[in-house]
């Protein structure tokens, strides 16, 4: 099982740019489909975006379409969330997430004991 860590989180101006990465430890990574999470303060954690194990396909919630990329470099253990135009609704924990039992087009609703998570990174939009 792979272990992850988030990395890029910080503070922003709306209309701006992050980009986050999360490296996974282990060698079995190119069998995971990924994900990214987020929480807001007060609010229950939400799907933001997944992707295939070969990187193939992506999904994404209708919020951050057309503004938010998803990718992933399996020779490097990593997954990438590209953040554009962002607001300040986007504030929150976000959250790297894989999994081996689910495809990326149902991580939606991927539990907390149902894959494996990262232990998440801030992003803050200021307005």
């Amino acid at each position: 099982q792979v272990q992850l860590v988030e990395f890029g989180g910080g503070l922003v101006q709306a209309g701006g740019s992050l980009r986050l990465s999360c490296v996974a430890s282990g060698r079995t990574f190119s069998l995971y489909s990924m994900g990214w999470f987020r929480q807001a303060p007060g609010k229950e954690r939400e799907f933001v975006a997944s992707i295939t194990s070969s990187g193939s396909s992506t999904y994404y919630t209708d919020s951050v379409k057309g503004r938010f990329t998803i990718s992933r470099a399996n020779a490097k253990n990593t997954v990438y969330l590209q953040m554009n135009s962002l607001k300040p609704e986007d504030t929150g924990i976000y959250y790297c997430a894989g999994t081996r039992t689910r495809s990326a087009q149902n991580m939606g609703a991927l539990s907390s004991s149902g894959g494996v998570w990262g232990q998440g990174t801030q992003v803050t939009v200021s307005s």
